[in-house]
């Protein structure tokens, strides 16, 4: 990146910045999720710590907030309320205390520091100024410098102390005699705010796009009384005030002991080992279990001497830092759009992009879905895009950031034949699935053969898709039965393949010719056909209880009319229709005929059920288990008649959610449908 470019590009950010910061703190509105904006000011930040000669008083790296809102009168704050730099992952933390290392004495640099960590909660700031013991101002940040009185808003909020608790553990001259200062957040909790948004709803008004959007607007109305009802809650986690404090946890014991509510898994912790344990914690753990939202941890040095002599860079102390959790969202460049043929010939957009991390995880691509997506982003290569990515949905594109646009970016179109095979392409009745319709598509067989050996089929240890990939460019291999005729000397002139190997891989291949019937007729990989429709098809025939063979499986299904298949509870016409014809095409039955001569065992599910405490119920799961695989919990509660999803809908009865769920539990939270934790969904069981 040149000079010029480093400039135009600093000043598109600066631009684009101070429009999203103004809308949502002066607004009270939101264009843009907080992980995106936060990534939006990282760039900013590492580009003008490059060009520190682009660095204007403007630039929002330089200010903390928006204006104040005219409709309250203006306060002026004792000392600036400052914002934090942020560090996103270890490495970046390491730095900062390498810098702030430098600043400091010999005597202190050369042993590890000692540090207060305490939540970074997702809420509003707010500083509260005592006269005498007794609350006489809150103000809002604002600017920084100049905030918003809403003394009589957050009166109403009961974890405010309007009367200082003094007692024997503090002097009391040093607070019912002149000016005290704290400060802290306000914070609204998951099921207050999830209550609100649904009479919200009710009553046709605007939903909040989170808690911290609905805690900002509580504190900003004009009627106490609206605040009042929206059951605001506060934590202080710092003293303005010089009354003889030596460390930043004197100040959080200070605090509990005057009354206020302050942060229950805030530690003491030396040097970056235990920060980056306890911020694993935060992850794994105290997210699970609190019912508000925080964004990461605060790391502060402990020592107050110390943490003032490091001072205040732009706006930010340097004895302080936002160790945020892995973003789920980040702004990077769309660098090109490549179509993927699917082993059903769906044509899908892929999206290749500027590397970047999402969610603790380097993210290169991701889903556009189809052309109609694509449109309504308004989407063009060479975009700043913001990429998503939660638990265990697939990374995609969230919104496109028009205004910084340099001109050189170009529009896309979806093919008008097969990117692979060069067959005209086939549009479904939605009008939004392109589709190759050529079953000799090469694309089309080689995605089949990923998926055919995949958990989701025969579940082939040691076979994924580069293996394949080799078997299929050495000619070892046309379809899938061809894989149970491989014999090690055929494997070990491959690369990468020893004897050891191909002897390790043909066994594996001969485990698993034994396969039960749903996971076989999901291999098979036809059209509609998931997990959960191929085992309905299995519970809904008659099968051979003894010596059951594929020429069975053939004749049953050749022999099931169209109607019979419709009239299996929860298939569907489409997907009856997709079987129908998969067993009257004659390469297919050829194929399974192969199958077949290889001696593939089918094993039957079990058509009795002991235990029926789960029948009829229906389960969808998100996010990861620790003491039980996804795969093994939707297994259990099969066998006790229930169902399992991918899908959240109004028939589902729950969702048990693990660690980091992604838009399932969402999903979940807007219709009501149950939330199960991972220790609940076992007691069930």
């Amino acid at each position: 990146m040149t000079k010029q470019e480093a400039k135009n590009r600093i000043e598109k950010l600066k631009k684009e910045i101070n429009k999203y910061r103004y809308v949502y703190h002066v607004l009270d509105k939101s264009l843009i999720s907080d992980a995106g904006l936060d990534s939006l000011k990282h760039e900013l930040k590492k580009l003008e710590d490059e060009y520190p000669e682009f660095i204007t008083l403007d630039s929002p790296t330089q200010r903390v907030g928006g204006e104040p809102l005219k409709n309250f009168k203006k306060i002026t704050h004792s000392q600036p309320m400052l914002s934090l730099e942020d560090a996103f992952d270890n490495e970046e933390f390491k730095e900062w205390i390498l810098r702030i290392k430098k600043l400091l004495p010999e005597s202190a640099s050369a042993k590890e520091l000692e540090f207060f960590a305490e939540s970074k909660f997702d809420g509003l700031a707010i500083s509260l100024v005592y006269e005498n013991g007794i609350l006489k101002q809150a103000g809002t940040r604002g600017d920084g410098k100049i905030g918003e009185d809403v003394t009589q808003n957050v009166k109403t909020i009961e974890s405010v102390p309007l009367k200082l608790e003094v007692g024997k553990e503090i002097k009391f001259e040093k607070f019912l005699k002149g000016e005290f200062e704290a400060r802290g957040e306000v914070i609204i909790s998951h099921q207050t705010f999830e209550k609100i948004n649904k009479e919200q709803e009710k009553s046709g008004e605007k939903i909040y796009a989170n808690p911290r959007n609905l805690a900002a607007g509580s504190v900003r109305q004009l009627d106490p009384k609206i605040t009042a009802s929206r059951h605001l809650d506060f934590y202080a986690y710092d003293i303005v005030t010089d009354i003889g404090q030596k460390s930043h946890s004197d100040e959080h014991n200070i605090l509990k002991i005057l009354g206020f509510k302050t942060d229950g898994y805030a530690k003491l912790c030396r040097g970056v080992k235990e920060i980056e344990e306890l911020r694993e914690h935060f992850i794994k753990t105290v997210r699970q279990k609190i019912n508000y939202d925080i964004d990461g941890i605060v790391a502060t040095v402990n020592d107050n001497v110390l943490f003032e002599r490091l001072g205040v860079i732009g706006k930010a102390p340097r004895g302080a830092i936002a160790f945020k959790f892995a973003p789920k969202e980040a702004v990077t460049i769309l660098e090109d759009i490549k179509v993927q043929v699917g082993r059903t010939g769906t044509l899908t957009p892929v999206a290749f992009l500027k590397p970047v991390k999402i969610g603790g995880v380097i993210v290169s691509r991701a889903t556009l879905h189809n052309e109609d997506e694509i449109k309504r982003l308004g989407l063009k290569i060479g975009d700043n895009v913001i990429v998503g990515r939660a638990g265990d949905v697939i990374p995609d594109v969230k919104a496109v950031l028009k205004n910084l646009r340099s001109g050189k970016e170009k529009s896309f179109s979806m093919p008008k034949t097969c990117p692979r095979c060069g067959e005209k392409l086939a549009l479904e009745k939605s009008g939004k699935i392109l589709r190759c319709v050529n079953s000799e598509c090469p694309a089309r067989k080689r995605e089949a053969l990923y998926h055919f050996v995949s958990k989701k089929g025969f579940d082939i240890d040691g076979l994924g898709p580069k293996i394949i990939d080799s078997l299929l460019d050495n000619g070892l291999i046309e379809d899938a039965a061809d894989i149970f005729n491989l014999q090690e000397g055929d494997l070990i002139p491959i690369e990468r393949f020893a004897e050891k190997s191909a002897k390790n891989l043909v066994i594996a291949i001969s485990k698993s010719r034994k396969i039960l019937l749903t996971k076989f007729i999901a291999a098979l990989g036809i059209l509609h056909i998931g997990e959960e429709t191929a085992e309905l098809l299995a519970r809904n025939f008659q099968f051979p209880i003894s010596n059951f063979q594929i020429k069975d499986f053939i004749k049953i299904f050749k022999n099931a009319s169209l109607e019979k298949l419709e009239e299996i509870p929860d298939v569907g016409p489409i997907a009856a229709k997709s079987v129908y014809d998969w067993f009257h095409d004659k390469r297919q039955i050829e194929f399974l005929e192969r199958l077949g001569n290889a001696d593939i065992k089918i094993e039957l599910p079990k058509q009795k059920i002991k235990n029926q405490k789960l029948k009829n119920l229906t389960f969808v799961f998100t996010g990861e288990l620790k003491g039980i695989t996804r795969e093994e919990a939707k297994n259990k509660v099969k066998e006790l008649g229930a169902k399992t999803s991918e899908n959240v809908s109004k028939k589902t009865d729950y969702v048990v959610a693990g660690a980091e769920p992604g838009s399932k539990y969402e999903r979940a939270k807007k219709l009501g449908v149950k939330i199960l934790t991972e220790q609940e969904f076992l007691k069930m069981l």
